[in-house]
């Protein structure tokens, strides 16, 4: 479920602008979390008796009734282009404004969640009336929402199907809801801002994820000057894909 600028490639051209602005501000997720009615494990609730398995085989932390470490409270970020912090959507507050965002034709064409306000809260709902393992947020920047962040348990996503997962893999969806954040190194520096989120507030997590499409050469770049690394081509249901990869040893390094 959205990532970055291509403020790192050259100029695209006049024609490809609007397709690659949209790649690169964000990737959209898989078809299986896209899709409430498919195979999406977002519509599965963990039992009792996983949560205790998990919480069993860890013993550095305790159960996971919150399976990503209470996003609501995560400290806000100070970024190169402002101070940032990750709001998670609330639908009577949020449901126009991401809907707006989501009927942008350069970002339907990837997220494939473009019509009335019932499509974007239905996708919405799967994941706030599901068990917690994928967040919707609002990236709020000097106090202004202007991106989407979905922020997902990767290891308990369906893309845990098509690559060797571990523990506590935390996935990264984006989207930057207007043109003007876009192509200028804004996606970049959010997608660092929100993966040391990630890491600051995880303890557990030693990697975060994506998977934007391979063929979305801005979107890949500035995973790569966030951080990330390329780690390996993956087949999805609904594209080939560039899994990144930011690990925590690494991220005073990249």
């Amino acid at each position: 479920m959205p990532p970055a600028d291509a403020s790192t490639e050259a100029e695209p051209s006049a024609e490809a602008d609007a397709r690659t602005e949209a790649e690169a501000a964000g990737t959209r997720p898989p078809a299986a979390v896209a899709d409430p009615t498919g195979d999406d494990t977002l519509d599965l609730r963990l039992s009792d008796e996983l949560i205790a398995l998990l919480a069993a085989g860890d013993p550095t932390g305790p159960a996971d009734s919150d399976l990503l470490d209470a996003v609501a409270g995560w400290a806000p970020a100070v970024t190169p282009v402002g101070t940032f912090r990750l709001v998670p959507v609330r639908i009577e507050r949020d449901l126009a404004l991401v809907t707006r965002w989501m009927n942008d034709p350069a970002v339907a064409a990837f997220w494939e969640l473009s019509g009335p306000e019932g499509v974007t809260a239905a996708h919405l709902r799967a994941q706030l009336d599901g068990d917690g393992r994928s967040v919707p947020c609002l990236g709020v920047l000097d106090s202004t929402p202007m991106s989407y962040f979905e922020i997902y348990r990767a290891d308990l996503d369906p893309l845990a199907r098509h690559y060797p997962a571990r523990p506590h893999d935390t996935g990264i969806h984006l989207l930057l809801g207007g043109v003007a954040d876009r192509g200028r190194g804004v996606g970049t520096a959010l997608l660092r801002a929100v993966a040391d989120l990630v890491l600051d507030h995880r303890p557990r997590c030693t990697r975060v994820v994506a998977e934007p499409d391979l063929r979305n050469t801005p979107s890949v770049s500035a995973f790569l000057s966030a951080g990330f690394r390329f780690s390996a081509e993956v087949a999805l249901p609904d594209k080939q894909a560039a899994l990144m990869v930011r690990d925590r040893p690494l991220r005073h390094v990249l």
